[in-house]
C-alpha cells in the first residue's frame, strides 16, 4: 500500500543570474567591459552607465588624454581608434579651435 503525502517531488532548479549575456552586445547594449561587446565595438561610459559603442575609424574625432586617469572624468566616453590608427592632432592649419581637435590617423 502507498502512503499519500499530498506533495509531488519537483526537480531542483537553480535560478539564473539577473544579467547573463547570451551573445556579444550590439551598439547601444549595456556592458561591463569591452569583451561584452561584438567585434568593432568597445564598452564606454554613456552618462552613468556603460554601453557598446563603435571603435573609431580614420578621420573621426578622438579623445587624447594628457594626464593618466583623465579618462574616468568623461560622462560621454569615446572608444579608442581602430587598429593601425593613432589619435593625433588634426593636420590642417585652421582656426584655433580646430587645431586642438584630435582625429584618428594612420601611423
Amino acid at each position: 500500500e502507498l502512503e499519500e503525502t499530498g506533495t509531488e517531488a519537483l526537480p531542483r532548479r537553480t535560478p539564473a543570474p539577473a544579467w547573463v549575456p547570451t551573445a556579444k552586445g550590439e551598439e547601444g547594449d549595456f556592458c561591463l567591459r569591452s569583451s561584452d561587446c561584438a567585434a568593432g565595438l568597445c564598452c564606454a561610459r554613456h552618462f552613468w552607465s556603460k554601453i557598446c559603442k563603435p571603435v573609431l575609424r580614420e578621420g573621426q574625432v578622438c579623445t587624447r588624454h594628457r594626464r593618466k586617469g583623465a579618462h574616468g572624468l568623461e560622462i560621454f566616453q569615446r572608444c579608442q581608434c581602430a587598429e593601425g590608427l593613432a589619435c593625433r592632432p588634426q593636420r590642417e592649419l585652421g582656426p584655433a579651435d580646430t587645431a586642438r581637435l584630435h582625429i584618428c590617423q594612420r601611423h
